[in-house]
């Protein structure tokens, strides 16, 4: 299978001037394009050994600081990123023919940022994260399921949930941000921002 991609000319000139802010661009396009949840990721984290893992995220916020999701300190990816903090994001925005690839540190946002969004999710989320014991082996479903119903026996809805000490929010900070865009001929434009040791960025046009 193959397409042929007739997107518009993407250059240096139509950059804004630090990876924020054209992230925030190309965010509001993909949205406004319709794109079914322009804010799932591509999170790739790499274990001690190097041995490498993938998975799909919702994104939950970014900022000059970074990129947030939020998971269970004991899932998998986070107990890679306690032993490799680095870790690349993907967004895979392919009816726009875009991407945009984010490399950088993983870290922890504090308890206080991590309880606001807590509140923010609906009641069965917040349920879920308690239920969950992500990544480890289930006996089956039913394990899951009854461990959800006790939760919900004990905290109805409308009864406030404690923010699971075991749950909380993981910051990407960026040290270099590619924006893709696809072209014909297989000859994409790919420019990336680069940290500079003394702040600010460099942008590099790749090869496609």
């Amino acid at each position: 299978m193959r397409e042929q991609y007739r997107s518009q000319e993407f250059d240096e000139v139509a950059l804004a001037d630090e990876p924020v802010a054209q992230f925030a661009r190309w965010f509001k396009e993909a949205a406004d394009s319709g794109l079914h949840e322009p804010n799932a990721m591509v999170v790739a984290t790499a274990d001690a050994e190097g041995r490498p893992s993938s998975r799909t995220v919702l994104l939950k916020g970014y900022d000059e600081q970074g990129f947030v999701f939020y998971t269970n300190y004991g899932s998998r990816k986070a107990r890679e990123i306690e032993a490799n903090p680095y870790v690349s994001l993907l967004f895979p925005w392919h009816p726009i023919s875009r991407q945009v690839i984010v490399t950088g540190t993983a870290e922890r946002v504090g308890r206080d940022e991590t309880a606001a969004y807590f509140r923010t999710r609906p009641h069965g989320s917040q349920l879920g994260a308690w239920a969950s014991a992500q990544s480890s082996v289930l006996a089956g479903r039913e394990e899951l399921d009854r461990a959800y119903a006790e939760l919900a026996a004990r905290y109805p809805e409308g009864e406030q949930v404690p923010v699971p000490p075991h749950w909380g929010g993981v910051r990407v900070v960026p040290d270099a941000v590619e924006f893709w865009q696809g072209r014909a001929n297989r000859l994409h434009d790919r420019l990336r921002y680069v940290a500079l040791g003394e702040g600010g960025w460099k942008v590099e046009r790749l090869s496609p």
